[in-house]
C-alpha cells in the first residue's frame, strides 16, 4: 500500500500567530502556533514570536517553511492539527 502525501495548497494569516492551511485533500485547519513558540526554550525558536518574522513563511513543495527551514512541521502534525511544543516533545 502506498502512504497518501498530502500538501498544504494555500495559507492565509487568521490572527496572532494562527494560520489558516489548506491542503490538497480539500481539508483545511487553523493551527495556533502560540504556544509552540512561547512554551519554546530554544532562542533561535523564540524569535518568531516577533510578528514579522511569525509572518515571514512561505510554500514550498507543499511544506510550510520559515527562513532556511529555521522552523518547519511535519506536514501529518499540521494537518492533524497537533503541533506539540518543545518541551513536550523532548520530555516524550
Amino acid at each position: 500500500m502506498n502512504p497518501v502525501i498530502i500538501n498544504i495548497t494555500n495559507t492565509e494569516h487568521v490572527g496572532g500567530y494562527c494560520l489558516r492551511l489548506q491542503f490538497d485533500d480539500r481539508t483545511e485547519q487553523i493551527v495556533d502556533f502560540g504556544p509552540f513558540l512561547n512554551e519554546a526554550q530554544h532562542p533561535d525558536i523564540r524569535a518568531f514570536l516577533a510578528q514579522d518574522r511569525f509572518l515571514d513563511y512561505r510554500l514550498e513543495h507543499g511544506n510550510l517553511i520559515w527562513g532556511d527551514y529555521d522552523l518547519c512541521f511535519p506536514i501529518s502534525d499540521l494537518h492533524a492539527n497537533a503541533i506539540h511544543s518543545p518541551a513536550r516533545s523532548v520530555a516524550a
